[in-house]
């Protein structure tokens, strides 16, 4: 039976970043695809005080600026990000006597740190320029689907803008409308993914320069150059983490996740209540906020920040992409990163759909590829907060997660090999032990964090736990960038699993051992003997 014509190929609910984006990559796959983008927005964002989700890690970053070819606009008005750093600085009034995290100098596959509202405004201009229809000031009213039975075929929207209402259909809807989740909504499709945590967050005009922080040169110049504030830094405690992002329009975002049963949620409820519990928990950060105290931007709290979603792809011509879908947790900044990997695999469909094919099927295998990859990532979150104040153990968990990151799911993405099925079953077994010793390592950390209450030591710690140092741990970065046809990408995935192994019974023989030693002298000798075979 032929499909009656459409208004349009493909309508996109929602304009931010994940249907922008979204709507840029399936034209410069599919340059006569007519594609309708409806954006509640009127006019442009507001620069700083936008939206959250402003630090990038490395797959995203590969997404924005060598898929979408965006890195130019990325280089010259936002941020180049000096990786991620932590500071175990609860209740440390000097940021300098406390240990941190972080390398000391970049590594070689970098990111940024993205203004959102300068980034959207970017990504309309470049849609426009493409031709792509996008409408501005359009309060979607409801989406019909198609049932796949008797209908037409054709999933239709309604929106109202403008003082009057219009309607459109399409072959295929994708639901890209943030955390309203209309088609999430509408199909029941959200799930409870075991994780309660909360946020708060506000901007401030003008950079909080971490580095100025200290008068003690030794440690401003121990990083090269000392310019940690382009980090995106993590002010850790027991049950929270603090977050410092700086945006290139010149402002800082500055947010707290929590867990609540450790942090009842009152205390960073309201922009007062937030200032006066970093004043308490993290007293150097209250200091450098005095001076910019009258130029706060916007103040944000956000409840039950993550979630999970059922089914994202469907053999009925209808998807999810963004937060419209899924979110996990911002602590490692994966927001970004699942939406390249969701709008890669709607353009996979797409253009399976476009070419002929039989591309019903891909909906079920993409849509349980990309529920494995949220599973083994929110691993890494679920039920880790309390240990998030441990200066020896949170260290060795984030170089597990990240040694996981770019040894598994980095490199699928960055080697175009998320849909590769015949490699991806030929590498079937691997993947699925690196996915359960992930799991079992996360379970490790849980029980290791819990031995014994965080306390703050008497004396100050000036430890620095530089990853640079870790020659493999760069070389594993580095290695994201590699071209490598099939054989070599298959040996890659495979070396990278031994490395997890080894790191895997170097840990747990860490963890065996830590009830008989002393925390504060457990990390110096064993962070540069890690892996190091």
């Amino acid at each position: 039976m032929s499909t009656p014509p459409t208004d349009h190929d493909v309508i996109i609910v929602g304009g931010g970043l994940a249907g922008l984006s979204l709507a840029l990559q399936l034209r410069r796959e599919h340059p006569a695809l007519r594609v309708l983008v409806l954006e509640r927005r009127e006019g442009a964002a507001p620069e700083a005080a936008f939206k959250i989700g402003e630090s990038t890690v490395e797959i995203a970053a590969h997404y924005f600026g060598r898929v979408l070819g965006l890195k130019q606009h990325l280089d010259e008005r936002h941020i180049v990000k000096f990786g991620f750093r932590f500071f175990f600085s609860d209740h440390r009034d000097r940021i300098d006597h406390c240990a941190e995290l972080g390398a000391s100098q970049a590594l070689p596959t970098g990111a940024w740190q993205i203004d959102r509202g300068r980034f959207e405004n970017f990504l309309v201009e470049q849609v426009q320029a493409e031709g792509i229809d996008l409408r501005l000031g359009c309060s979607v009213q409801g989406i019909d689907l198609d049932d796949g039975g008797a209908g037409e075929g054709v999933h239709r929207a309604r929106w109202r803008a403008q003082g009057g209402e219009h309607e459109a259909g399409a072959r295929w809807l994708v639901d890209a409308s943030g955390r309203a989740g209309l088609l999430r909504r509408k199909l029941n499709l959200e799930t409870d993914n075991g994780h309660r945590i909360h946020a708060a967050w506000f901007r401030v005009k003008g950079h909080l320069k971490i580095d100025a922080w200290s008068d003690d040169p030794a440690w401003v110049q121990r990083c090269h150059p000392p310019e940690r504030w382009r980090s995106t830094n993590h002010l850790v405690g027991p049950g929270y983490w603090v977050w410092l992002i700086p945006l290139g329009s010149g402002s800082h975002s500055v947010g707290v996740v929590c867990d609540p049963d450790v942090l009842p949620i009152e205390r960073i409820q309201t922009l007062d209540a937030m200032l006066a519990w970093i004043e308490q928990h993290q007293p150097a950060l209250a200091r450098a906020l005095e001076p910019v105290r009258g130029s706060v931007q916007d103040f944000g709290f956000l409840r039950r920040v993550s979630y999970g979603c059922r089914q994202l792809f469907s053999a009925q011509r209808w998807a999810l992409t963004g937060e419209a879908g899924a979110f996990l947790d911002p602590f490692y900044s994966p927001g970004s990163d699942f939406i390249a990997i969701a709008n890669t695999y709607i353009c996979r469909l797409i253009g399976k759909d476009l070419a002929g094919e039989a591309w019903e099927p891909y909906a079920a295998v993409y849509d349980q590829l990309f529920q494995s990859f949220y599973e083994s990532t929110l691993a890494m979150y679920r039920g880790q907060y309390p240990l998030f104040g441990d200066p020896v153990v949170l260290p060795l968990k984030v170089l597990w997660d990240y040694t996981y990151y770019w040894g598994v799911l980095g490199p699928l993405f960055f080697a175009d090999r998320l849909d590769d099925l015949p490699t991806l079953s030929r590498l079937r077994s691997e993947l699925a032990e690196a996915k359960q010793l992930n799991i079992e390592m996360q379970r490790l950390f849980a029980v290791w964090g819990a031995r014994e209450p965080i306390a703050v030591p008497a004396a100050p710690s000036r430890s620095f736990l530089d990853q640079a140092c870790l020659d493999w741990f760069a070389e594993l970065n580095r290695g994201l960038r590699d071209p490598l046809d099939d054989a070599a990408f298959r040996a890659r995935l495979r070396a990278n699993l031994d490395r997890l192994r080894k790191l895997a019974e170097e840990l747990t023989a860490l963890a065996d051992a830590s009830a008989q030693q002393s925390p504060l002298t457990l990390i110096e000798p064993d962070w540069r003997g890690v892996a190091a075979g």
